[in-house]
């Protein structure tokens, strides 16, 4: 379980990361490009969760 963890700390971070990046960006297609990133991280992020929690319950 330890492994699934990793990765969805590992996913919520990038999220946070391409987000901060986007904020800075001066140029508004590379803006573009770190918003739908963070995006795709957080959702991997969210699938990640829900493969974790009938783990967890169980």
């Amino acid at each position: 379980m330890t492994h699934l963890e990793d990765r969805l700390e590992r996913f919520e971070t990038l999220s946070a990361e391409c987000e901060l990046i986007a904020k800075l960006a001066t140029d508004s297609t590379k803006r573009e490009f770190y918003l739908k990133l963070a995006e795709q991280y957080r959702q991997l992020a969210v699938d990640m969760r829900q493969a974790i929690a009938p783990s967890a319950a169980a």
